[in-house]
C-alpha cells in the first residue's frame, strides 16, 4: 500500500493530493483547448473540473491492482499541473504514469521532475516490474520527455482509434525495473 498524503517534493516542485483550494488553479490549465488536445476530456467546464477535482481529491493511494494516484504538481503556490501513476497489473507487476502540464510552463523541467518521482514510486515503493507511458504520436514533447527518462518507445499504433473526430496514433513508451536501477535517478 502506498499512501501519498505526505507531499513529495523534488528540487523545485511539490507533488501533493489535491484539495478544494486547487480549483482555480486547476481550471486555469484544465480549460485550455491546447491541454485537451491530446487528452480524452475536452477543454473542462467549470462544473465539469469540480467533478474532476473530487475524483482527483480521492485518488491518493494505490492499495490494489487498478488504483490510480494522481498528485498536484505544485510550483511555488500554483499548481501548475498534475502526474499520476496507475497500477495496471498486481501478478504482471505493471504501471502506467502520466503527467499534463500548464502550457506557460513547457519546456523548464517541471513535467520531467515530476515524472521521476512517479517512476521512482512505481519502482522503489510499489516494487513494480515495468511502467509504461502513452501519448497521442502528434504530441512532440511527450515522447522527448519520455526518451530523456531512458524510456524505450515499444509500439506506434497507426490509426488505431478513433480520437476527436478523426483516426488517432498512440506512441507507447517503457521501462523496465532493472533500467531504472541504472538511471540516474533511482535511490
Amino acid at each position: 500500500m502506498i499512501d501519498t498524503v505526505e507531499p513529495i517534493k523534488t528540487e523545485r516542485l511539490l507533488l501533493r493530493p489535491f484539495t478544494d483550494g486547487d480549483e482555480d488553479d486547476m481550471f486555469a490549465f484544465e480549460s485550455l483547448p491546447e491541454v485537451a488536445r491530446y487528452l480524452y476530456n475536452e477543454p473542462r467546464t467549470r462544473e465539469g473540473n469540480a467533478t474532476e477535482l473530487a475524483v482527483r481529491m480521492r485518488q491518493t493511494g494505490l492499495g490494489k491492482e487498478g488504483d490510480t494516484v494522481v498528485l498536484a504538481i505544485e510550483l511555488a503556490g500554483t499548481v501548475i499541473g498534475y502526474t499520476l501513476l496507475s497500477w495496471l497489473s498486481e501478478q504482471h507487476e505493471q504501471g502506467e504514469f502520466g503527467y499534463v502540464l500548464h502550457p506557460d510552463h513547457h519546456g523548464r523541467g517541471y513535467a520531467s521532475e515530476a515524472s521521476v518521482e512517479m517512476l521512482r514510486l512505481g519502482f522503489e515503493q510499489l516494487g513494480l516490474h515495468r511502467i509504461v507511458g502513452r501519448c497521442d504520436a502528434r504530441n512532440a514533447g511527450s515522447p522527448r520527455l519520455m526518451e530523456r527518462l531512458g524510456m524505450r518507445q515499444e509500439a506506434h499504433f497507426v490509426e488505431a482509434e478513433i480520437f476527436k473526430g478523426e483516426w488517432g496514433e498512440e506512441l507507447h513508451y517503457a521501462m523496465l525495473a532493472r533500467e531504472w536501477q541504472n538511471s540516474p535517478w533511482a535511490s
